[in-house]
């Protein structure tokens, strides 16, 4: 199947949101996006309705389970069944966390990478032979962390452009969890948007968050995306163009009109960079 390259502003496909796709996909829709350990290898009626959307809409996937920050080593078996999945579905773009998320077995949440050359190392190759198994080169995602990991050697901006330029793979912005990040550690996010080597910038994600009785933020994708985001996302534009841009919601799931609302002001914002660009 020939691969599909995403644009625009796109949508997490989730199985709850499935019953009112089919009714009728929102008109600023230009993509989806979805979790491969989801959907690889399901038969039957999950493996008809994805490909009833596959095959009229570009995809990304955007894994959860590489453990690219983890000691395990890597799982090749998984990176191949995701490389089978994506050419079926005529997918061209993967993206996963920087994060750790398993020791002697999966964590089920993703951690914080240690800021450190080590781990630059470490990590890079992990990155270059998963690229390797996948016949291309795939973008790393910012990951929302709640306890910064001991030991730093650097700050998290050069970090992630260490192992974006030792590793020779692509960067995957995730605005909320930079504000998220922002907000919860006292640091200027505009700041760290600057740090962060866009010129390697493939992909966007933006979402919302919850914010405990005691101020801490906390990336859930179960609400949405308040004004500040969206100032983010402004300025990532700027920096980059208007890279594809996925909005995340997985609970709390409200109309999907409500949720193509969402997507169409990212569609907006977008517009008006195409707009700036060419006068």
């Amino acid at each position: 199947m020939t691969l599909s390259r995403a644009f625009g502003a796109g949508l997490g496909f989730r199985r709850e949101l499935l019953a009112q796709l089919d009714a009728g996909v929102p008109a600023a829709v230009d993509f989806f996006e979805l979790a491969p350990e989801n959907w690889a290898g399901m038969g039957g009626r999950s493996q008809k309705q994805l490909r009833a959307y596959t095959e009229r809409y570009p995809f990304v996937c955007h894994g959860l389970s590489l453990d690219l920050g983890g000691p395990r080593p890597l799982d090749e078996s998984l990176l191949r069944g995701i490389r089978s999945f994506m050419d079926l579905h005529g997918i061209g773009l993967y993206t996963e966390h920087l994060a750790w998320s398993g020791d002697d077995g999966h964590l089920y949440d993703l951690l914080p990478v240690p800021c450190t050359g080590d781990a630059v190392r470490w990590v890079a190759g992990r990155i270059r032979r998963a690229q390797e198994i996948l016949g291309m080169r795939i973008g790393i995602e910012n990951a929302s962390y709640y306890v910064a990991p001991p030991g730093a050697d650097m700050d998290e901006a050069s970090f992630i452009a260490a192992i974006v330029d030792e590793a020779d793979c692509l960067l995957h912005v995730d605005v909320n969890n930079v504000y998220v990040n922002s907000r919860n550690f006292g640091f200027d996010a505009s700041a760290f948007l600057r740090a962060l080597p866009l010129h390697r910038a493939c992909y966007v994600h933006v979402a919302g968050h919850h914010v405990d009785p005691n101020g801490l933020r906390v990336d859930t994708h179960g609400a949405r995306v308040i004004d500040p985001v969206w100032e983010l996302l402004d300025e990532v534009y700027a920096r980059c163009g208007p890279l594809p841009t996925c909005l995340e919601r997985d609970f709390n799931f409200p109309t999907l009109a409500e949720l193509g609302a969402e997507v169409a002001q990212i569609s907006a914002i977008q517009r008006q960079h195409v707009l700036k660009a060419a006068a």
